[in-house]
């Protein structure tokens, strides 16, 4: 009697699924081996379970996974962990050099009264501490000139409105002149024709 086709899809019951997985890796593992030792080849098989767990097969003529990786990488002419570790070192080490920076910044720019100081180092504070002020100054009037723009650009804009205004209410003061004017006509002319 033979096997009957499994569907492949997630096992749901986790006890049957790591039973499979178990089975699986072990006959996994078993065909490595075999290939290994028939073909004469080296190889690594890495499996990280769904915990996390790493499992590992690496062919008997490499002695370790570091190993096999510094060989792949000879073959690829690349290099994998290293970069990886370079990188961060690199990172580090300008992260580094850039808090040490700021530190010496920091202590440069503050006066110990217990610390001895020598005059060219007190003069080379003053002149960054000059250095400084000068681009504080140079920031705040800046910013002082475009509050002044502002505040023209808002000055000149009720000065139009102020004259807007006054057309409008010129405009409105001829209108009831003439209307006036109008009226004292017509009141004239009554008195002349007699109607009151």
């Amino acid at each position: 009697m033979g096997r009957g086709k499994i569907e492949i899809k997630r096992i749901e019951n986790p006890s049957q699924r790591q039973g499979t997985f178990y089975k699986r890796r072990d006959g996994l593992f078993k065909k490595a081996r075999e290939l290994s030792v028939l073909c004469d080849v080296d190889l690594l098989l890495l499996l990280f379970s769904s915990s996390g767990k790493i499992y590992e097969y690496h062919a008997p003529s490499v002695q370790s996974v570091e190993e096999f990786v510094q060989k792949y990488e000879a073959a690829i002419h690349t290099t994998i962990l290293r970069d990886h570790c370079m990188e961060r070192n690199a990172e580090r080490a300008k992260m580094e050099k850039s808090c040490e920076l700021m530190e010496k910044q920091i202590r440069i720019m503050t006066v110990d009264e217990r610390g001895s100081y020598t005059v060219s180092s007190l003069e080379a504070l003053e002149r960054n501490l000059k250095t400084a002020m000068e681009r504080v100054r140079k920031e705040m009037e800046h910013k002082i000139d475009g509050e002044m723009n502002d505040l023209k650009t808002m000055v000149r804009e009720r000065q139009e409105e102020g004259y807007g205004l006054c057309d409008k209410l010129s405009h409105v003061q001829t209108i009831n002149d003439i209307a006036e004017a109008s009226t004292s006509v017509n009141h004239d002319l009554d008195l002349k024709l007699g109607f009151n």
